[in-house]
């Protein structure tokens, strides 16, 4: 039966990757109740175009996965994670009353800097603590639970910000300062619910970046980060789900229901999906996540109705919930242990660059050549990231 082999794996799963999943959905919960309304306050409060928005997301995005490289690095020398995360996130409750404040873009623009910085300090860190308390027999379950938990957050947090704007006709403010509150609430449960192993008494510290030591992330860790970086180009910011769902004529109070539907279908893909690739060709589900996203963009740029637009969103939220915690995963198999941090960071690093450029060209093509044109360029890329995973999956020993 399967109900009762699940029920056993999840008993198995360390009790601090159940609370870092918890911490990580308070913050998500934060994030996304300013996060699903903040494309619409740029442009319908502060006048700013579709290019901005989408630079102006990817700029953030960017800076959350480039400093992630500094951060887990640190990590390493350290030989410590949680006093990163824990910083990571109490910065990133504090950025949340400047979106309340402000009152023009460049407040926006600092507030979502400063608050992708913390993300970024938080990321690598929490990732490499996580492999580090969980068993390599169950790290796709393990990383697929926090995943899911990051992603329930991630749909009440919108749910939160519609009924919130329901009730207050549409004042983005006030949403905002409600944000703040779970946001604390997460660091406080990392401040006294998470206890990470010890560190190995006379390990020597060393740089993790110097050359003998980046010599041991090998081939194949650098093909998970290449791979990650293509993937990145085909997935731009979900900002545009937002833009496209204020096309399809649903209420402004509404538009956030959209982040909802696909991150309930995320959560409930990551974990399942987790499980699975501790079971299944990492190459295979990758190639089978890809084939989902070209989907995806495909339905996204074939039509406006809601209906259309829900199915697009659907399979979006599938293609996250098969490839997001699958290449964490696969950053973790291919690394060194106590290189583990500067692996993800590396990892981000590109993959930070990667999106910075696609949200760039996705604004641009959806000012000049429409919103159709920016799906069917994800979609090209996506196609260009699964030829290489079926190249890989080729390969012996992939």
């Amino acid at each position: 039966m399967k109900t009762p082999q699940s029920k056993s794996v999840l008993r198995q799963i360390p009790s601090g990757v159940w609370v870092l999943g918890l911490v990580s959905m308070l913050m998500d919960i934060s994030s996304e109740m300013i996060h699903s309304l903040l494309p619409m306050f740029m442009v319908t409060v502060l006048g700013t175009s579709a290019f901005t928005v989408g630079l102006i997301e990817g700029m953030a995005e960017a800076t959350a996965l480039i400093v992630k490289v500094f951060s887990g690095t640190l990590s390493d020398y350290l030989g410590r994670r949680k006093g990163l995360a824990l910083f990571g996130y109490t910065l990133g409750a504090l950025t949340k009353p400047l979106f309340a404040l402000a009152t023009g873009v460049g407040i926006v623009v600092a507030a979502r800097f400063l608050d992708r910085v913390g993300k970024g300090v938080r990321g690598a860190p929490r990732d490499a603590l996580v492999a580090d308390i969980t068993p390599q027999s169950m790290r796709g379950a393990a990383f697929g639970l926090r995943q899911s938990l990051d992603t329930v957050g991630a749909f009440m947090g919108p749910l939160l910000a519609v009924g919130l704007m329901l009730l207050w006709s549409d004042d983005f403010r006030a949403v905002f300062w409600v944000a703040v509150i779970p946001g604390l609430m997460a660091v406080a449960l990392l401040l006294f619910g998470v206890h990470e192993p010890a560190r190995q008494a006379g390990h020597p510290r060393i740089n993790p970046i110097q050359r003998d030591s980046l010599r041991r992330l090998g081939r194949p860790y650098w093909w998970v980060v290449s791979i990650g970086a293509v993937v990145t180009l085909a997935r731009f910011s979900e900002a545009f789900l937002v833009l496209r769902a204020q096309q399809s004529g649903i209420a402004i109070a509404l538009v956030p229901l959209v982040m909802v539907a696909m991150n309930v279908v995320y959560a409930a893909c990551a974990y399942p999906f987790g499980k699975l690739s501790d079971r299944m060709s990492h190459t295979m589900l990758l190639s089978i996540g890809l084939v989902t996203l070209i989907a995806a963009d495909l339905v996204l740029a074939s039509g406006k109705h809601w209906s259309t637009l829900l199915l697009g969103v659907a399979l979006w939220g599938i293609h996250m919930g098969l490839t997001q915690g699958l290449l964490v995963t696969m950053v973790a198999d291919t690394a060194p242990a106590d290189l583990r941090g500067t692996a993800y960071g590396f990892f981000n690093l590109v993959s930070g660059l990667t999106m910075l450029i696609a949200s760039a060209v996705a604004g641009w093509l959806w000012d000049s050549q429409g919103a159709a044109t920016t799906f069917y360029g994800g979609a090209v890329f996506a196609s260009i990231a699964l030829l290489g995973s079926l190249w890989r999956q080729a390969q012996p020993n992939a």
